[in-house]
């Protein structure tokens, strides 16, 4: 089974997403980003990554940066979500190597289309 890792700091959102995406995949869940990266460094790689944009303690372009950055984790697709309708923060966050962004509220069964050709 495919791991998909999903940050956010709403719970909820993961409930949702583990009902349209845990059938096929198993979700990892976190709040925040610095618990995500302790699990990534403990040599967790999961195929997709996706990630809220605001949340407390690590911000998800910083997030992002630190995922592209690194080595070990550059090629793994990133999708981000936000509830910022923002032009400039979409080309943002695609041109530091985001492979979607998606906004919030977001269809469940969308999500699900959009994230199928990164798995």
């Amino acid at each position: 089974m495919k791991q998909i890792l999903f940050v956010d700091d709403k719970p909820a959102i993961g409930k949702v997403l583990s009902v349209y995406l845990g059938k096929e995949n198993e979700l990892v869940y976190f709040e925040n980003p610095i618990r995500a990266i302790e699990w990534l460094n403990e040599g967790n790689e999961p195929v997709l990554i996706i990630s809220d944009i605001h949340m407390p303690k690590m911000a998800g372009d910083e997030f992002l940066a630190y995922l592209k950055g690194n080595s070990l984790f550059k090629d793994i697709p990133v999708v981000m979500l936000s509830s910022e309708e923002s032009t400039s923060e979409r080309i943002r966050l695609l041109e530091a190597g985001a492979e979607d962004y998606i906004l919030k509220p977001f269809n469940p069964m969308e999500l699900k289309a959009r994230i199928k050709k990164y798995l």
